[in-house]
């Protein structure tokens, strides 16, 4: 296990962000330009939560809170530091977020593709729940 140091982001990290999740993240979003990470860090400071080793920023989770469902999102960790105990810091940190606003369910957004990523939330204790689907609509000039 490294040595991480688990913070929230600031409006400043927007880039590093971005840059990171074309590195280490699969899929991508239409929110992916720092207009959207800067609106998230205003709107729920806390949301975005990210892991550092030596400076180097090595994982992200979201772990957003609306008032009522506790949702994570983009957990990331970069190649090399896999395996490492990032990935658990990082939940970990997310889910005392959670239970802190008297959260009841944590809710992860995983790609079906990505079975990596289905092996992580298993082990964290998540669970697939196959009678659910995901409904999208992109709104225009968003």
């Amino acid at each position: 296990m490294i040595d991480v140091q688990i913070r929230t982001a600031v409006p400043d990290d927007a880039e590093a962000v971005l840059a990171f999740w074309r590195e280490a993240a699969e899929g991508t979003s239409i929110t992916d330009d720092a207009d959207g990470v800067t609106r998230l860090i205003g709107r729920d400071p806390q949301a975005l939560i990210l892991a550092e080793s030596g400076g180097t920023l090595v994982g992200t989770v979201i772990a957003g809170y609306d008032g009522w469902r506790c949702s994570l999102y983009r957990l990331a960790v970069l190649p090399p530091y896999r395996r490492q105990g990032v990935a658990t810091a990082l939940l970990e940190a997310a889910e005392r977020r959670f239970l802190a606003v008297r959260g009841r369910r944590g809710d992860a957004m995983v790609l079906e593709s990505n079975e990596r990523a289905q092996r992580a939330w298993s082990a964290a204790g998540y669970r697939r729940e196959d009678h659910w689907r995901r409904w999208v609509k992109p709104l225009a000039g968003a």
